[in-house]
């Protein structure tokens, strides 16, 4: 099977996977919601800086919840059946892709269950749109690959937010920054290398992911 065709297949078993389980994706589904609730029984209203910041931080915590199971719910005989059928790049990378996915649905989720309970104006929603898709798939891609190390040392979801927030932490800051713009309805030309930096980041992860992850699964 060529990588194309490999990559697809995994990726139709991720989520056959995950629909016949429904109540991981719905106990992560349930933490947004109930963690937007909690958040505004505790502030009722907030400024337009701290919306912002809160969104990201929720979104944050959401995304390492979601993604931590990618390797842990998979045992190491499955692991070894793989290993026998598929290249290590197109394990990594579906992998990616469907975290990438999850992590779209979750952000729009939580995006529309937060912008309904904690109103406030966005002069430019569709630069807005743009920085949660960059930033669901930084968060998709960045967490895959820790998640993959993490289930190496055995499970240990420590060394996994230890290995995460210094990834994370600078995409936090963009993210931050260039929805920040996109709140103040700025030129869009402004947020050009916000931009530029995520999408670098996206390809320098995946990029890193696909030349050790080989390394790493063959162990």
């Amino acid at each position: 099977m060529n990588m194309f065709r490999q990559v697809s297949l995994l990726i139709r078993k991720e989520i056959k996977l995950e629909w016949r389980s429904k109540y991981a994706l719905n106990g992560i589904l349930l933490y947004v919601v109930s963690t937007v609730f909690v958040c505004y029984q505790a502030f009722k209203s907030v400024h337009p800086i701290i919306w912002n910041a809160l969104f990201w931080i929720i979104l944050l915590f959401t995304s390492i919840n979601a993604i931590s199971k990618s390797f842990t719910q998979e045992s190491k005989g499955r692991h070894l059946y793989y290993y026998t059928l598929v290249s290590a790049q197109a394990v990594i990378l579906s992998k990616i892709i469907y975290n990438m996915l999850l992590m779209l649905l979750l952000s729009a989720v939580a995006f529309f269950a937060y912008s309904t309970i904690f109103k406030n104006e966005i002069g430019d929603p569709l630069l807005y749109f743009m920085t949660i898709l960059l930033g669901s798939s930084s968060f998709g891609t960045s967490l895959t690959m820790v998640s993959g190390i993490s289930a190496k040392a055995g499970n240990n979801g420590t060394l996994m937010a230890i290995l995460s927030f210094p990834i994370l932490i600078p995409v936090i800051i963009v993210l931050i920054k260039l929805s920040k713009n996109a709140m103040d309805g700025l030129e869009r030309s402004v947020s050009y290398d916000e931009i530029g930096v995520l999408v670098a980041i996206n390809l320098i992860v995946i990029t890193v992911s696909l030349l050790l992850f080989p390394y790493i699964w063959r162990d």
